[in-house]
């Protein structure tokens, strides 16, 4: 597993969790992958309209680099690449599904009339 360049300082627990999901599209990688199992490049592209490959190759780098996304080579014609969850992926899925209920719920209350 390679070493994360995100070390801190940070002043609390949540300020380090939210420097591994910052950015708009890791929460719903995770989510995807949470939900899912392992998936392809193009399975994951696919199931998150509107992120751009560059986007998506970008975050995935950075979710392997900080150990929470496995990313599997299999040497074959045409070459397949797999991505899945690590422990610490699913450890913290965990941790944001409470945040994802708040969401929700709030959701909710400011479509009600």
């Amino acid at each position: 597993m390679a070493v994360s360049a995100r070390r801190g300082p940070y002043i609390c627990g949540i300020d380090a969790a939210m420097d591994v999901v910052s950015g708009k599209w890791k929460s719903l990688i995770l989510w995807e992958l949470d939900h899912h199992g392992t998936r392809r490049f193009g399975e994951l592209r696919r199931g998150l309209p509107g992120v751009s490959e560059k986007m998506l190759v970008q975050h995935l780098r950075e979710m392997e680099e900080d150990g929470l996304v496995h990313r599997e080579v299999y040497r074959e014609v045409p070459p397949r690449v797999e991505y899945s969850l690590t422990d610490d992926g699913r450890s913290l899925n965990e941790a944001l599904r409470p945040l994802g209920a708040w969401g929700t719920q709030r959701s909710a209350r400011l479509a009600a009339p």
